[in-house]
């Protein structure tokens, strides 16, 4: 290593003392070993510790004019530029009530004129012992954190794709595409967003649940994978018996998501949305839908959002069964359910925000058999 490396290598002490003697017996004792600075007053004191790079250590006189070394130290320790730079006090004060004074103000050591030098080389050196310590452990935090948010990201990809990955094998059997997906998490993440200040959905509508909403939304109909294709892709209506089988997939659903948190021996937010979703989003505020025939606001949140996302998406896709109607078709026969079908207040939002419905359906819209056509 060259001069100029060890020279950049040295830590730094400032030495703060208005009387040029004390200045340069300090400085002839410290120079060959750390890097030099000094103030002869308290003023510029605080203005050399606030400048980057700062000291790592401050040899501070208390007996000072104009701002004396208590001053200096007490605004030191409420700069958070300087309130980490370790104070050690210089001084002929050598009373127990000066001491106590120094290390309340936040000195981490106080030592009498006349100084010893073996004493202040020994104080010195420990404490800039404890400064290489606490900044290699700072830096070892900071990389430590680096590492866990890069794998965290990383772990939220690859749930975020598992998740996406499920969701599409249950759209591939229904003769839709994964854009389906897509289009019905976006409508719900608009409607949520929305509806975050009403005083209906605050409680639940926050903006961490509203991204864990946005993200098991398109787990709504993972229970279809369990119904047989003869009826989930019958080109026409289904009779009652046929109906009777579809509506399980609600409870496949839900019995999915429980499978997982029964593996995982707890649940959590994500979980519980997912599973009232995959459970729920049938059900009709009037009462009239399944699994459970709940009504108003027995029905989940999460669901009652799905439900509005899910029923317009169905309406402007082309089905096996029936025709992709217009956006302005969907809008009118949506209305009508208000109050029956839908939460009112939910319906309400949709019908101020359908534009961003639309805009949301033709951004994911496909060219596809199967897919809707919006103009």
């Amino acid at each position: 290593m060259n001069v100029s490396n060890e020279l950049d290598s040295k830590q730094v002490i400032l030495i703060v003392d208005d009387t040029p003697d004390n200045i340069t017996l300090l400085s002839a004792l410290l120079k060959d070993i750390y890097k030099i600075k000094i103030a002869t007053n308290g003023v510029k004191a605080l203005h050399i510790a606030s400048t980057q790079p700062s000291p790592d250590l401050i040899l501070l006189d208390v007996m000072m004019p104009e701002m004396d070394g208590y001053e200096t130290c007490k605004r030191l320790k409420e700069n958070p530029l300087t309130a980490e730079i370790p104070v050690i006090f210089l001084t002929a004060k050598s009373q127990v009530s000066d001491e106590e004074m120094g290390l309340k103000l936040g000195a981490v050591d106080y030592i009498s004129k006349p100084v010893s030098p073996p004493i202040v080389l020994a104080r010195v050196a420990t404490q800039l012992h404890l400064v290489r310590a606490r900044n290699l452990l700072q830096d070892q935090n900071k990389h430590l954190e680096t590492l866990v948010q890069d794998r965290t990201r990383k772990l939220a990809k690859m749930q975020d794709a598992i998740i996406m990955a499920m969701a599409s094998l249950a759209e591939t059997r229904d003769n839709e595409t994964g854009n389906h997906i897509r289009r019905t998490q976006n409508y719900v993440a608009a409607l949520a967003r929305q509806l975050k200040d009403h005083p209906r959905f605050s409680h639940e509508l926050t903006d961490e649940n509203i991204e864990l909403l946005y993200k098991s939304a398109p787990l709504h109909d993972i229970g279809k994978v369990g119904i047989p294709d003869n009826i989930l892709l019958k080109p026409g209506k289904l009779d009652v018996e046929e109906f009777e089988v579809m509506k399980q997939h609600t409870n496949y659903g839900r019995e999915t998501i429980l499978t997982v948190e029964r593996y995982l021996g707890e649940s959590n937010e994500f979980l519980r949305f997912a599973r009232e979703i995959t459970y729920s989003h049938q059900e009709k505020w009037d009462g009239s839908g399944y699994p459970e025939n709940l009504s108003g606001d027995a029905i989940p949140i999460s669901a009652r959002l799905m439900a509005v996302a899910d029923v317009y998406d169905a309406l402007i896709s082309k089905r096996v069964y029936k025709p992709a109607f217009s956006h302005e078709e969907a809008i009118d026969i949506m209305r009508k359910g208000k109050g029956t079908h839908f939460d009112p207040d939910i319906l309400d939002v949709f019908l101020r925000i359908t534009e961003e419905f639309r805009d949301i359906a033709m951004r994911y819209r496909q060219n596809e058999e199967g897919e809707s056509e919006i103009y």
